[in-house]
This record gives structure tokens, C-alpha cells and sequence, in this order.
């Protein structure tokens, strides 16, 4: 059974919520050389990865996008603006939608079949948003996390199918682990890098016991433990940025146990059957 990586590629300020980009001094552009530090540990174990791509970030770094193409890797839409859905009405959406999609279809030699909302904003009853994504061409989204706050705490854990009047796209979730109080995000986030990493794996195995692949997400400002920082209250300041220094040795320990592949794969094993 594959499993995924997935990347989040957008820079350290890109936090919803949270007064956005800073001005001035204050900003420094990290997205490219925390990318380069996940490319070389990915490319250590000759692995694929699925990465969700900004498309203001790969406007401001041209060189992004091929650096991540020539490595084998899949490129997929993570929007434009880094806005919530929840904030973008219909022509909103389908605009970030096309413009991301121009935009990485230029860079990477192919357009992206697979998307990804911000701060998992998308919820399974916005059938608006599905009817505009199959309408554009893409295959698969992965914006539905089975967890409370940031997403739907009694959501499918596993892949699913979502049919929309302009068709189907196979909706594939981040990896959660079910726990008495409710799902726990040890797929990505301050999960993944907080909980026993053995509880991790544990999570791994029985997700493919079951025939279903382990969805990981990062971020590129996790690869950074000393990286600036945005201001912010101390919680939300340690979902954002706590245990960063975690984060690498825990994609070392998965990449070293276990089968990964790109999501654009997932979804052809899944239109195959």
C-alpha cells in the first residue's frame, strides 16, 4: 500500500487568520530554501510527493515550481490568495481556481488536477466549489479534514467519491487518528509533530490493514525550527510553529518504514477499479 506526502507550499506568514503578509523589514521570503531542505530528504529515499502550490508564491518565485517538477514530484493547486473559501463567493473561487491553474500550468508543462483548500476550508456540502472543480478539470481534492475546528470532526476518514452535477472527483483526507474524545491530527500540523511518532506509524499500519493510504501534510516553515515567527496568541503560536525542530526527523522516520507515492497516482489506481 502508497501513502502520501503532501506539501503545503506557501511561506511562513501565509497563516489564516492572522493579519497576513508582514511589510517592510520584516519580511523574509523562506519558502524556497525550506523546499530545497524537503526535495533533498525526499530525494534521499527516491520517494514522490504531492505539492499543494500557492499561486501568488509561484508567481514571486518563478523557480519554484521547476525546481519541484525536476525532482518527479506532482504539483497541485493550493489556490491563489491563501484565503478561506468560507471567503470567496462562486467567481472568487473559480477565478483563484483558473489563475492558480494558468499560472502552474506554465511553470510545471501541465495544469493541476488535484487541489487543496486553505486551512482545510472547504466543507462537503459546498457543492458549489465541486461543481467548479470538476468543471476545470481537476481529478481529486484533499480539503476535507475529519477533524473538529478546522474541519468536520464526523468527516470520512478514508477516500470517497463526491458526484456534482458537472461530474465526480475522488476526495482524499488528511490521516487522523480516531481517539475516545474524537479524531487526533497526527497526519500534519502540530500533531505530527507533537504525538509519540510510534503512535504515528501504529496510525500508518492500520490505516493500510484496512486497504486506505496515510495522507501526510507539512509545511515548508516546519523545516525551519529557528524561522520567523508572526505574532500571535501562545497557543495558536504553538499549532503554527511548536516542536518544528520534530518535523524532519518525523518525515526521516516514515520515509524509512513505510511506501509513498503522489496523490495523481491514487486517484489512477482509484479511476482503474
Amino acid at each position: 500500500m502508497k501513502n502520501a506526502i503532501t506539501i503545503d507550499v506557501e511561506d511562513w506568514f501565509h497563516v489564516c487568520g492572522e493579519g497576513g503578509r508582514p511589510h517592510g523589514e520584516t519580511l523574509q521570503r523562506r519558502v524556497l530554501p525550506n523546499i530545497e531542505r524537503v526535495l533533498s530528504l525526499l530525494a534521499e529515499f527516491d520517494v514522490r510527493a504531492t505539492f499543494f502550490v500557492l499561486g501568488s508564491v509561484a508567481e514571486e518565485e518563478p523557480s519554484l515550481v521547476p525546481l519541484i517538477v525536476s525532482g518527479g514530484h506532482e504539483i497541485a493547486s493550493h489556490g491563489y490568495s491563501h484565503r478561506l473559501v468560507s471567503q470567496l463567493g462562486p467567481e472568487e473561487f473559480r477565478d483563484e481556481i483558473r489563475r492558480t491553474g494558468d499560472i502552474l500550468g506554465c511553470q510545471a508543462g501541465r495544469r493541476p488536477i488535484g487541489f487543496r483548500a486553505p486551512q482545510w476550508s472547504l466543507r462537503l456540502t459546498d457543492s458549489w466549489a465541486f461543481e467548479i472543480l470538476c468543471s476545470e478539470g481537476y481529478r481529486y481534492d484533499s480539503s476535507l479534514n475529519p477533524l473538529p475546528f478546522v474541519g468536520d470532526g464526523s468527516g470520512h476518514r478514508f477516500p470517497l467519491e463526491i458526484r456534482v452535477g458537472a461530474g465526480k472527483i475522488l476526495e482524499i483526507p488528511p490521516m487522523v487518528t480516531p481517539f475516545l474524545t474524537g479524531n487526533l491530527p497526527t497526519g500534519g500540523g502540530w500533531g505530527f509533530r507533537f504525538f509519540p511518532v510510534r503512535m504515528i506509524g501504529a496510525t500508518v499500519r492500520r490505516y493500510n490493514r484496512t486497504g486506505n493510504p496515510a495522507v501526510f501534510y507539512l509545511h515548508p516553515r516546519e523545516m525551519e525550527a529557528d524561522g520567523p515567527r508572526l505574532p500571535m496568541s501562545s497557543l495558536r503560536s504553538f499549532a503554527v510553529y511548536g516542536a518544528r525542530r520534530e518535523a524532519g526527523a518525523r518525515l526521516r522516520y516514515l520515509l524509512e518504514r513505510f511506501r509513498f507515492g503522489t496523490l495523481e497516482q491514487m486517484v489512477e489506481s482509484w479511476e482503474s477499479v
